[in-house]
């Protein structure tokens, strides 16, 4: 497994994301994951699924320190008391007395950013959380929640994938230090049938799915988050630390990013993007 540095934490570049996952296949899939070698397991307060992902680690045969846990907050627990119970009770589901990582999921203006970091700082300086980060932020909300935070900010997690251009967010975190987790790699399935991708796979003996994520995995600070339902496809997805892309091989999968790739975009919540670059 490679690991990313950033801000100080170590996290493994790639994760098992548990996004619309049912609990009772969270508690068949996410146990098997962790056998195989996933040590990095992400979900969220509004998935519903935090006491399965708890059960599932805690029944994996792992120990809980091998594994990095990553769980994120909903914008309407964003006023600071609600805030610090919502922790609270994330972190009586998830069986643990910390996460290794706490998220803001998405932007929320109706609350003071200094408040919402004021209370990522406040769990992490009570040891609930050893790491604070943010989620589908804009390259403007990076910096100013950098510069708001006492504590580092290690990550943004920002929907990643070939059709999406995102060098301006990536540009950024290098520049202050952070890494970019990477949701929805497989663009809702997209990259699976795409014959560029299917052709550089071919090359390596891999599928389209592997050359994305070893496309992610491969960028610097970059970290990615895969998802299968079928257990099966677990060794597949993990695999794929064996071979290395090329210089072009790289540059075509970046060529393949076009103005409206972008699939999570909902109103209401999303900020004003960065144009690509």
């Amino acid at each position: 497994m490679k690991f990313v540095t950033a801000n100080g934490a170590t996290i493994p570049a790639l994760g098992f994301g548990t996004f619309r996952m049912p609990g009772k296949e969270v508690l068949e899939v996410v146990p098997e994951a962790i056998r195989l070698g996933f040590r990095h397991i992400d979900t969220a307060q509004i998935y519903g699924n935090e006491a399965e992902v708890g059960q599932a680690i805690q029944t994996s045969g792992v120990a809980r320190g091998d594994v990095f846990l990553t769980t994120k907050v909903w914008v309407d627990k964003f006023r600071h008391a609600d805030f610090v119970k919502s922790v609270d009770v994330s972190l009586s589901k998830l069986r643990t007395d910390h996460v290794d990582l706490l998220l803001l999921h998405w932007p929320n203006d109706a609350v003071p950013l200094a408040e919402q970091i004021g209370a990522l700082n406040e769990v992490h300086k009570a040891g609930k959380v050893r790491h604070i980060g943010v989620s589908n932020y804009n390259t403007a909300l990076m910096a100013e929640a950098v510069e708001l935070s006492a504590a580092p900010i290690v990550t943004n997690q920002v929907e990643y994938h070939p059709y999406l251009d995102q060098a301006k967010v990536l540009e950024t975190a290098r520049r202050l230090g952070m890494s970019v987790t990477a949701y929805y790699a497989m663009a809702d399935g997209k990259v699976l049938s795409d014959p560029v991708l299917k052709d550089i796979g071919a090359r390596h003996g891999k599928s389209a799915a592997q050359v994305v994520l070893r496309w992610l995995v491969q960028q610097d600070g970059v970290v990615a988050l895969s998802k299968t339902s079928t257990l099966k496809r677990l060794p597949e997805n993990l695999a794929i630390f064996d071979f290395e892309l090329s210089d072009d091989e790289m540059a075509a999968i970046h060529a393949r990013a076009a103005s409206g790739g972008r699939i999570v975009n909902p109103a209401g919540l999303a900020p004003v993007w960065d144009k690509a670059a």
